[in-house]
């Protein structure tokens, strides 16, 4: 029997150079999210709001967040945006980044939403070739692959966070799968902890309990861009967070 050799990213966030070649030599790509570049935390010039600000409201921005003052933070960009129009200026910012994203994306791939995207724009976007899923499976090689996108709720108020409740329909909607797929990562402790950051990203339970029940060969995630734990075996299931694309550039690789 052939074997289908599957190529995986997550966390994208701008690099479309990299992205044009995560493909090569696979039958199918799977991303899991976060296309867009709103800021850069290791480079505060690159993102978008850099590009409406500067690099160094960017470090100060990037500071506040990440010492957890958020209302500060938030208070800080309302000063910076004035009379400015907000959503226009960031639509079209991340039209831009999807535009040479999504024409960088590898065919065939199947997509899912990270929290920092914008789904209602996808469609706009995603040709011939690229096949937008949340809340749905699809096979590939044999196997059955469910997708779930977006995040939960955060005080970061990213663009896709949902309640728990929805985000836990979507994941029983997916019914038996072989592999899970999703932009955030089950909620396990050593899943969820950035070593960088310093502080615990949010983990679905709802995922966790799929993992226990249904018993996938494998969940696949990214989000927690430096993991304290990049694989955990729980139960029959292999956990993968699949790697902060964005900074190294290669996909995770898997063949069945």
């Amino acid at each position: 029997m052939r074997r289908t050799r599957v190529h995986v990213v997550s966390d994208v966030h701008g690099n479309a150079e990299a992205l044009a070649r995560a493909g090569e030599g696979a039958d199918v790509t799977l991303c899991l999210g976060d296309l867009v570049l709103f800021l850069d935390y290791a480079d505060h010039s690159r993102g978008i709001f850099p590009e409406l600000f500067g690099a160094e409201a960017a470090g100060r921005y990037v500071a506040l967040r990440t010492e957890r003052r958020y209302a500060e933070a938030r208070a800080f960009a309302r000063d910076l945006w004035g009379e400015t129009d907000r959503a226009a200026a960031i639509e079209a910012a991340v039209r831009r980044q999807y535009a040479e994203l999504f024409a960088a994306l590898p065919t065939p791939t199947f997509a899912t939403y990270g929290n920092v995207d914008v789904p209602r724009l996808w469609p706009e976007y995603a040709g011939e070739g690229i096949t937008v899923l949340d809340g749905q499976t699809v096979e590939i090689g044999g196997l059955t692959v469910g997708f779930v996108g977006g995040g939960l709720r955060t005080p970061m108020r990213t663009p896709y966070e949902l309640d728990p409740e929805t985000f836990a329909a979507k994941v029983a909607a997916l019914g038996p799968v072989d592999v899970l797929c999703s932009h955030i990562p089950p909620d396990v402790p050593e899943l969820c902890y950035d070593t960088v950051a310093r502080r615990f990203e949010h983990g679905s339970r709802a995922l966790l309990e799929a993992i226990h029940t249904v018993r996938p060969r494998y969940a696949l995630f990214g989000h927690v861009h430096q993991p304290l734990a990049r694989r955990m075996r729980i139960g029959a299931t292999e956990c993968v967070n699949v790697g902060h694309f964005n900074a190294t550039g290669e996909p995770f690789v898997l063949e069945w």
